[in-house]
């Protein structure tokens, strides 16, 4: 009858209602996070290659394949390395130039961990952090965990490369060295005495700086320095037209036994800091600015005409024993002369070494002492081992092109004496 259709179709929509669909759509909630996290981690990975390769170009001066008369590199090819982000584990493809070293800022910016850990892990083990509190804060940086076993094999791991990348090869020829040397703390036998770590940098070939050489040495002495120096020389140091460093126990004769061809530069500011010692406070800041009108002549002639000025004034001064200093040290910070004026700023002092002696002395700091001298040596390597790869390492820092043609200066045995000047 058709009375009743209506009432069994409404019947039948109303068990429907009642009744759940079942399995008629299933939505798998771990294949969705699953692939969408394969699509941003891919994302993350391309865009860091992406950022990668024109962070290459830039270093380069021209993009891949490209002519240009600005390129000053090209390609040699990539490496592969993991980098732990918050989307996961993704494979970057890191550029090789065939001059410049390539540390890319992008790597630092996400804090890759083989990185990290070569300086964060030494750092941390040598101020006495806690295994488990290591665990922590790598967790907090990487987003994974070190177990205690790994934090050992890191540091055996990084000691290792450490001392390779102390010993490796010197290349090319290195014009310019500058040698400097920090005092740390260490603890021996209840007691906490000095240690010393000797540091060379140098400018090389291209007009790049290079850090060539880092060493223990138990005092900034004459045996100290002649083991450095050796090691130096051993491991390939050659061309040095000139050594720049403060006037250090037993390095001036030391200079002249491993490289008699070579100049020495003494640093102006810490030969005016001796000349202040015999001077009144009151004074200082007026023999300061005489010492440095020395300084700013145009050529050396001139200069040492003006320090005969300036021992003049110093004796009618009633400063006598400070117109010795000048007398008798004032040759040693003229060297310089004798190089292109336009490296003349970056030869008259130590202060690139300086510079790189407070970054050191920043990032050890936090250790106090150390347990022994092989502790200070490691920490002090793998920071200058980092700052290589920075823009430190990969600036032009002088045009070494206005040395070609430049004779080679007399013998520096006539040099590295006390200053003959009168």
């Amino acid at each position: 009858m058709n009375e009743g259709t209506p009432s069994d179709a409404s019947a039948a929509a109303a068990d429907s209602q009642s009744k759940p669909l079942g399995d008629v759509i299933a939505i798998n909630e771990g294949l969705i996070k699953d692939h969408l996290n394969k699509i941003v981690v891919t994302t993350v990975e391309e865009t860091l290659n992406a950022l990668l390769d024109a962070e290459a170009d830039q270093l380069c001066g021209a993009k891949r394949y490209e002519h240009s008369a600005d390129r000053v590199d090209t390609r040699a090819g990539s490496y592969e390395r993991q980098l732990h982000t918050k989307a996961g584990e993704v494979t970057l493809k890191v550029p090789k130039l065939r001059k410049l070293p390539f540390e890319s800022a992008i790597i630092e910016r996400y804090q890759r961990r083989e990185i990290s850990v070569e300086e964060a892990l030494v750092e941390m083990y040598l101020a006495g952090v806690s295994v488990r509190r290591v665990e922590d804060i790598t967790q907090a940086l990487w987003g994974t965990r070190v177990s205690p076993s790994t934090v050992s094999e890191l540091n055996q791991k990084i000691a290792v490369q450490i001392e390779a990348w102390r010993n490796r090869p010197i290349e090319g020829e290195h014009a310019y060295v500058f040698l400097d040397g920090i005092w740390l703390k260490r603890s021996w036998g209840g007691e906490v005495k000095n240690i010393s770590i000797l540091v060379a940098i140098g400018v090389n070939q291209d007009g790049y700086r290079e850090v060539l050489g880092v060493m223990e040495g138990a005092k900034e002495d004459k045996p100290s320095w002649i083991s450095f120096l050796r090691h130096l020389k051993e491991r390939g140091l050659t061309g040095v037209r000139l050594f720049v460093s403060d006037k250090c126990l037993g390095l001036v004769e030391s200079l002249a036994e491993f490289y008699p061809q070579a100049l020495w530069q003494r640093c102006a500011v810490h030969f005016y800091r001796n000349v202040w010692t015999a001077v009144p406070t009151t004074k200082v800041r007026e023999v300061a600015t005489m010492l440095k009108a020395i300084h700013a002549q145009e050529d050396r002639a001139a200069a040492q005409a003006k320090a005969v000025l300036v021992v003049a004034k110093l004796r009618e001064m009633k400063l006598g024993k400070a117109a010795e200093i000048v007398t008798t040290g004032i040759d040693e910070t003229l060297q310089y002369f004798q190089f292109p004026s336009e490296h003349w700023r970056s030869l008259r002092t130590n202060n690139p070494l300086e510079r790189l002696m407070r970054e050191i002395r920043r990032r050890t700091r936090v250790v106090g002492a150390f347990p022994d001298g092989n502790s200070a040596l490691v920490l002090v390597s793998a920071r200058l081992r980092h700052v290589v790869g920075t823009l430190w390492g990969r600036k032009r820092y002088l045009d070494m092109s206005r040395l070609v043609g430049l004779p080679i200066s007399e013998p520096a045995g006539d040099k590295i004496v006390a200053g003959q000047f009168a």
